[in-house]
């Protein structure tokens, strides 16, 4: 869920981990299934449960780190049908959430067939926040389309 809501717009940076330092540092964790109705990336729709509650989300292409978001809880029941709809595959990972320096970082361990990926996200309120980047934190993967949920996993 967005943390800065900007008339359906999310600014969000994006990290690949380089060592698991954050996990003694995480304040919770979720587990989260995701599955994809669209992953056009004109639009995508996703369908999440998270920590047993539904959620559905449209994002739209974006430029950089922002792009327009749109994300509704929706009943677990009905998150669960759409579910058996998604396009293959279905995510699943673990959300680690750690806070440093007042910033909200979540970091995403990837199971199954992603397993051994580990990302770090930080949304922010603007394009020009300065942030301090945690020891955990590796190269820089904002913008690059193999790192968005919609694609990971496709071309495996």
């Amino acid at each position: 869920m967005s943390r800065y809501y900007n008339m359906g717009l999310e600014i969000e940076h994006k990290y690949l981990v380089k060592n698991d330092t954050y996990k003694p540092m995480a304040c919770k964790r979720q587990e989260i299934k995701q599955g994809f109705l669209s992953r056009n990336p004109e639009r995508t729709v996703r369908v999440r449960v998270l920590d047993n509650k539904g959620f559905i989300t449209v994002k739209g292409k974006g430029h950089g780190a922002a792009h327009p978001e749109f994300e509704y809880q929706i009943p677990l029941d009905d998150a669960l049908q759409m579910m058996t709809l998604c396009e293959a595959p279905i995510i699943e990972k673990t959300r680690h959430i750690v806070m440093d320096h007042g910033n909200r970082w979540e970091i995403d361990e990837f199971k199954g067939g992603l397993a051994g990926l580990v990302i770090a996200e930080l949304e922010v309120p603007d394009e020009d926040y300065v942030f301090p980047l945690p020891a955990f934190i590796g190269q820089e993967v904002t913008g690059d389309p193999r790192y968005y949920n919609s694609q990971l996993g496709v071309h495996c």
